[in-house]
C-alpha cells in the first residue's frame, strides 16, 4: 500500500521528476555507478514502446540499443561512479547512496526526485521519494538503471584491457566461480574490493 501512494504522489507530482539509480552493489571488483535522469512526457512514452524497465531484466545488447535511444532523443542524465577507495570508507550502501548523490546535483533544477530503494539521499534539500522497484515502475528511475548498468559494464570491460586474468569482460566483477577461482589463483588487483573479497584470500 505504501508503494501505491507513493506511485499516485510521483504519477500527480506537478514539476520536474527525476529519477535515481545504481549499478554495482554486489560485484567483488569495480565500482558501483549511479546515474540520474529526467524524462520528457515524449520521450517517456517512446521509450515504454522500446521495452524500457529495470535494467537487470534486459540483456547487455538491449540495454546498449536503449541507452542509444535515450542518447539520439537528448535524455538528460548525469552519472557519478564511486570507486573502490569510497566503497571502502563509506562501505557499499554508503558509496551507492553518495554516487546517486552527486548524479542528481548534476542535473537541472528539478522538483522531486524518486530514489530507488528504501532511503534518501544525503545532504539533498530536494523533495525526495524513496520507492522500492522503483526500477520497474518509475520510467525516470527505469531509464537511470539503464545508464548506470551501461555505463558501469562499460568500465569493467575496459579494466578486463589492464587485468585480463580476472575476466572482467565476462562477469563484469560479479562473484562468479571463475571470478572467485581468478581471486584465488593470482590474489586481488588494485580495482578489488578487499573487504568483498576476504574469505577468498585468507
Amino acid at each position: 500500500m505504501e508503494n501505491e501512494k507513493k506511485l499516485k504522489f510521483i504519477e500527480q507530482f506537478d514539476g520536474v521528476v527525476a529519477g535515481t539509480d545504481e549499478a554495482g552493489r554486489g560485484p567483488l571488483a569495480g565500482p558501483v555507478v549511479a546515474a540520474a535522469a529526467i524524462l520528457t512526457e515524449r520521450q517517456r512514452e517512446a521509450l515504454i514502446k522500446l521495452g524500457l524497465r529495470d535494467s537487470k531484466q534486459m540483456s547487455p545488447q538491449r540495454r546498449e540499443e536503449l541507452f542509444h535511444a535515450m542518447c539520439e532523443m537528448g535524455v538528460m542524465w548525469r552519472a557519478q561512479a564511486a570507486g573502490v577507495e569510497m566503497i571502502a570508507k563509506l562501505n557499499i550502501n554508503g558509496a551507492s547512496l553518495w554516487a546517486m548523490e552527486k548524479s542528481v546535483r548534476k542535473l537541472p533544477a528539478v522538483g522531486l526526485v524518486v530514489v530507488d530503494g528504501l532511503h534518501e539521499l544525503p545532504g539533498l534539500t530536494v523533495l525526495q521519494a524513496p520507492l522500492v522497484s522503483a526500477d520497474d515502475l518509475v520510467p525516470a528511475v527505469s531509464a537511470a538503471s539503464v545508464v548506470a548498468k551501461v555505463l558501469r559494464d562499460r568500465v569493467m570491460i575496459a579494466l578486463d584491457r589492464f587485468y585480463p586474468q580476472y575476466g572482467f569482460a565476462r562477469h563484469k566483477g560479479y562473484p562468479t566461480e571463475a571470478h572467485r577461482n581468478a581471486v584465488r589463483a593470482f590474489g586481488l588487483s588494485p580495482v578489488h574490493r578487499a573487504l568483498f573479497c576476504r574469505k577468498l584470500t585468507m
